[in-house]
């Protein structure tokens, strides 16, 4: 389902639903308070660096992509890098080894299948059996797919990944907002913050006094060029992702004539049945069938030639600091940037 339009009201001047919601967003937020300090003295340390790429909100902001360039940075410096995820849609508990071949959506989840094609991925529901899996596997880093909130797994440096269009929403946790923690908590435990989006001083300036001292990483979610026209292709799009709006704007950007946008619902299977009525939609209008990667993964094999994928790629704005949080848990720069 959309998130609630009274999530994203301006801070200051919550709407009255969000006010009659406090008291359980307020328990909300007492609960993840308890659980990370509870958990906290069980948290399994791991003999590498751990990364988590997390956030505060509920729904898409930019995870997959940021683990996708992070994984690409640490490769590029010769380490070792193994991802370990939830996998969430997936019905496998794990830990196992993410094996794109052999493996689908449905068993061991859409994001889980997507990384597996930059780095070994782990999927485990268990966090802290899935970092000792890839330890046990010869990682030199862990990078978390989220998980920013889960107290089983000590990390050496955490980075909140925020959409800045959204930003934080109300500021208020759920049911009242879209926060699973308040914001000044959650950032007390962040390295950085990486906001994505073109709205970059606009969100510095609203959240100002919730970043505080935060370093904030500018980026940018940007499609990667493969040579397709899309200028001019009628299209009908479809996205199971966070914020499909997102990507129905990257194709108008492109050049691309929508004929129909489709969002679905996030992780949301994709049937025969849904399938065979979209291309009919799209025969009809004389449009191709385009989605993302996320998606992708989850087409029946029957359809996987018939649409077109929109790989995109986070641009980051300056490398530097992120580059220098890495070297302060040991894991060194390249020599040249």
């Amino acid at each position: 389902m959309p998130a609630p339009r009274f999530w994203f009201g301006p801070p200051e001047r919550p709407r009255w639903q969000a006010r009659l919601l406090a008291p359980l967003g307020a328990i909300q937020a007492l609960g993840t308070a308890l659980r990370l300090r509870h958990g906290a003295r069980l948290a399994h340390r791991a003999a590498v660096p751990v990364i988590c790429i997390g956030n505060l909100s509920v729904g898409g902001t930019g995870k997959t992509p940021t683990v996708i360039a992070l994984v690409q940075r640490l490769l590029d410096r010769g380490i070792a890098v193994h991802v370990v995820s939830r996998g969430y849609g997936g019905r496998l508990a794990g830990p196992v080894r993410v094996d794109p071949q052999r493996q689908s959506a449905a068993e061991v989840g859409d994001e889980p299948l997507l990384i597996a094609a930059f780095a070994p991925v782990w999927v485990a529901r268990d966090r802290a059996a899935g970092v000792r899996a890839a330890e046990g596997a010869g990682a030199g880093a862990i990078v978390m797919d989220d998980g920013f909130q889960n107290p089983g797994v000590v990390k050496d440096l955490s980075i909140v990944v925020v959409d800045t269009a959204r930003g934080f929403g109300n500021g208020r946790c759920l049911p009242a907002g879209p926060l699973r923690e308040p914001v000044r908590t959650g950032l007390a435990r962040a390295g950085l913050v990486l906001a994505i989006g073109e709205d970059q001083e606009a969100f510095r300036t609203r959240w100002a006094g919730a970043l505080g001292g935060t370093e904030v990483v500018a980026a940018r979610i940007v499609p990667l060029h493969t040579g397709m026209p899309w200028r001019g292709m009628r299209v009908l799009a479809f996205a199971g992702i966070g914020d499909p709006a997102k990507v129905f704007a990257t194709l108008r950007g492109l050049g691309a004539e929508i004929v129909r946008a489709v969002p679905l619902e996030d992780h949301q299977p994709l049937s025969p049945a849904l399938m065979t009525r979209l291309e009919a939609e799209a025969q009809m209008s004389g449009a191709q069938l385009v989605t993302t990667e996320k998606d992708a993964v989850r087409l029946p094999q029957a359809f996987r030639r018939k649409v077109l994928t929109l790989p995109v790629r986070l641009e980051v704005a300056d490398w530097a600091p992120i580059d220098r949080a890495l070297a302060a848990i040991g894991l060194q720069p390249p020599a040249s940037s």
